[in-house]
């Protein structure tokens, strides 16, 4: 087995550690943010690069006949990620408009400055 056969596979991990580095170690919430999308996008590459299959067609009967392949990619997970890419956007926007209105309650969005502010 070549390493280039499973080079995106270490790429998805690279991405999916960076980004629970960056999630954990950050108080920052935009940086905090950021590390969710990171690790947000590691999990649609792996997603997308499981779905693959080498040598298989659309599932179009008639592209197929044409070709003599009897083997077809399912284009399921694709669909499934177009959906997931939205709603990670969605999520994305309404965490950013979270930390607009902490920044106006609390003059901060350093975690450890809100955590001490909130202590009596």
């Amino acid at each position: 087995m070549n390493i280039w056969d499973s080079f995106n596979y270490w790429v998805v991990m690279i991405l999916m550690m960076n980004g629970l580095y960056i999630l954990i170690s950050q108080g920052n919430f935009i940086k905090k943010i950021i590390g969710l999308t990171v690790f947000q996008t590691a999990v649609f590459i792996f997603f997308i690069s499981m779905a693959k299959i080498t040598g298989a067609t659309a599932p179009i009967l008639k592209q197929a006949t044409e070709q003599g392949s009897t083997l077809y990619s399912n284009p399921l997970p694709h669909v499934l990620i177009l959906t997931a890419i939205v709603v990670s956007i969605s999520t994305m926007a309404l965490a950013l408009a979270l930390v607009i209105r902490i920044k106006q309650a609390y003059g901060t969005i350093e975690e450890e400055e809100i955590q001490h502010k909130d202590q009596p």
